[in-house]
């Protein structure tokens, strides 16, 4: 999933990052099949969602796959700009599809030929559908406790109570200013517009005791080793990380719904071919079943969930049961307005 991008921008600023058979954005092959390219964040989550609901529609189809990563906005953007798009299918944040959508830097979705009914509205944009839904959940280590965690974000607040480091992801848009506000008693309907001089407060609160992650291996490792036995985390990470033996569960009450998008570069040559992929793909429950089996992050369509494993279900923030328990669906279109102005202060408070 998208949430490894401050590391994987990193790696693609120092060229570390791998393209694989990038190839131009051409039309054809010399075989006389037509390409798409697909960027997304890199890593097995990439290979997850490609193997299962892009590579099948693709062969059925006569298309080549052509893949390259991580997602760059920056590359993104000199691509449309220069006008030479070679990437067709792009993994992006929510929040920039809204503002890049504003930019012309984005395809409207054609929804004479994307069907989006099948999908929460809330999750849908103007020029980016949704490819995934995961959570914000309160993780916490075992071991640190075995007979009671904490339970509410403002539970997660109480140091005295429930002892150790928390830790939160180094983003904005990761949840920690709505987590603040809902532990400092602001209900969920009335969250947004985000009262941040109110959150910066309540997290001052806590300063002391606050650790960062940039990466979901961070995440991980900071919980499963008990050096911050509670984290702010990604339920796909908590769960695969428990599947392999560390101390570590997700608490799915007042989780936080997200998800990430996927968009189509201004300009691609084969836009219609992208819009025809996404049309396949909202009502491609075998594909979505399959890549929510190997990531544990949930499906777009929720018909899909009938199709996986019973035993993955109680870990997906979708399933009947964690979906009663959720606190808010993350707001992209505020983070979208507000993205820049947050990104300020937060560092200027961490360095503070």
């Amino acid at each position: 999933m998208g949430v490894e991008r401050k590391a994987l921008a990193v790696a693609a600023a120092l060229g570390l990052a791998a393209v694989a058979a990038c190839g131009g954005g051409g039309s054809a092959t010399g075989d006389g099949k037509r390409t798409l390219t697909v960027t997304m964040w890199g890593g097995s989550a990439q290979e997850a969602h490609v193997n299962s609901y892009i590579k099948p529609w693709a062969e059925k189809n006569n298309v080549e796959i052509r893949q390259d990563q991580p997602t760059d906005y920056a590359k993104l953007r000199a691509q449309v700009e220069a006008g030479k798009v070679t990437w067709g299918i792009v993994e992006v944040e929510p929040n920039f599809a809204v503002t890049a959508c504003k930019e012309g830097l984005l395809e409207k979705i054609d929804t004479s030929v994307v069907d989006t009914s099948p999908i929460d509205p809330k999750l849908v944009s103007e020029c980016a559908i949704p490819n995934l839904q995961y959570a914000f959940t309160i993780a916490y280590n075992t071991k640190t406790f075995p007979d009671g965690h904490p339970k509410t974000w403002a539970e997660f607040f109480d140091v005295k109570k429930y002892p150790g480091k928390r830790g939160f992801w180094k983003y904005v848009t990761g949840g920690i200013f709505e987590a603040a506000l809902l532990a400092d008693g602001v209900p969920p309907d009335k969250l947004y517009p985000l009262d941040i001089d109110r959150a910066f407060k309540k997290l001052d609160s806590i300063k002391e005791h606050l650790v960062f992650y940039d990466t979901g291996d961070q995440q991980v490792q900071l919980v499963a080793s008990g050096e911050a036995p509670l984290v702010q985390a990604w339920n796909g990470r908590i769960y695969q990380a428990a599947r392999d033996g560390q101390p570590v569960a997700n608490e799915w009450n007042q989780h936080f719904l997200s998800y990430d998008t996927v968009a189509i570069p201004k300009g691609y040559p084969n836009a219609d071919l992208a819009q025809q992929w996404m049309a396949h793909f909202v009502n491609d429950l075998e594909g979505q079943a399959a890549d929510t089996e190997a990531s544990a992050y949930a499906p777009i369509n929720d018909k899909a969930l009938e199709l996986v494993d019973p035993q993955i279900l109680p870990e997906l923030p979708t399933s009947p049961e964690n979906a009663a328990k959720r606190a808010i669906v993350i707001d992209y279109g505020y983070w979208a307005e507000h993205y820049d102005e947050v990104t300020k202060r937060f560092n200027e408070w961490l360095a503070s």
